[in-house]
């Protein structure tokens, strides 16, 4: 195994971690697209350049987004229930 491959295996190990350990919601979908880049390289690196668009895409920018839209919403509900 080529010591590139193994250094960005350990960085998705560590990014899965990271995302298993978060706590907070939003701060978990930060370090889930970090965890999302980490495997962007992994694919680059194993070169499946088609697989690390989609994997860029959607762990990248619109799990994220759809995410912390929906941590939004839910609190912007609570906050009109508390003061209704």
């Amino acid at each position: 195994m080529v010591p590139l491959q193994i250094v960005v295996i350990l960085f998705v190990a560590l990014g899965a971690a990271g995302v298993v350990l978060s706590r907070d919601p939003v701060r978990q979908a930060i370090v889930f697209s970090i965890y999302g880049f980490g495997l962007v390289l992994l694919f680059l690196v194993f070169q499946a350049p088609d697989v690390a668009l989609s994997a860029l895409v959607v762990s990248g920018i619109a799990y994220p987004l759809v995410l912390v839209s929906a941590i939004a919403r839910v609190a912007a509900q609570r906050k009109r229930k508390g003061s209704a």
